[in-house]
């Protein structure tokens, strides 16, 4: 279990960074600022933190899955990817409930 609750761990903060990286910096530069060589330089974001988020997804539903979670409870996990900071709430959380050793 630990490498399952490793892995989760990895791609939670990965994911976090990833969507303040989205939310802060590529939808204001995109949305509220006129400037193409600034768009330019970040327009890698977004699909990096597509790929990033598919890979947290399957993380939560390996770790959710070994840690025998309800379904619910396995779909606010997933959910928490999406906004910026949730994700590393729950990763918190895990690592509460769930101790390295």
């Amino acid at each position: 279990m630990n490498g399952v609750i490793k892995r989760y761990r990895f791609m939670a903060v990965a994911a976090g960074i990833m969507s303040l990286l989205l939310w802060f910096v590529e939808l204001p530069v995109v949305y509220l600022l006129d400037n193409p060589d600034l768009e330019a330089k970040v327009k890698w974001i977004p699909f990096v933190h597509g790929y990033i988020y598919a890979f947290y997804v399957l993380a939560a539903i390996h770790f959710t899955a070994r840690a025998r979670f309800t379904i619910k409870r396995m779909i606010l996990f997933i959910l928490a990817g999406t906004l910026p900071i949730a994700s590393f709430i729950a990763e918190r959380r895990v690592m509460r409930q769930f101790p390295l050793s």
